[in-house]
């Protein structure tokens, strides 16, 4: 499924193959404090987007904020608001980010159910 920015994405296939290998990227979890509650994945860094879009880069964590090269793999519910901050990530200067296509709602229906679904 991609994503209606164009941005590069990966699958939720590709997201669990990387966790499983234990690679190191920083998964960031755009969705608002409150869909937490529904659904969540363990070692994700969230920001949520109304946060990123008041306080703009001073909102990313230091590991984000003060490495352009870091590996960034961001996430929402379904991949669209996702896709606009990566969008914004690269615009920014970050060239390694990518999108989670389809989203924590994907990843809970194929790969992991316990992760919840809303």
């Amino acid at each position: 499924m991609a994503n209606p920015f164009g941005m590069p994405g990966i699958t939720v296939q590709q997201l669990a193959e990387k966790r499983e290998a234990g690679e190191k990227f920083i998964l960031l979890d755009v969705r608002e404090d409150q869909e937490l509650w529904y659904a969540s994945l363990d070692g994700a860094v969230q920001v949520a987007l109304s946060e990123l879009s008041m306080r703009q880069l001073d909102a990313l964590p230091d590991e984000i904020r003060l490495n352009k090269e870091a590996e960034v793999a961001v996430l929402c519910h379904h991949g669209n608001r996702s896709a606009q901050v990566t969008a914004w990530l690269r615009g920014q200067g970050w060239g390694n980010v990518v999108n989670i296509d389809g989203g924590i709602d994907a990843y809970a229906a194929l790969i992991d159910p316990s992760v919840g679904r809303y």
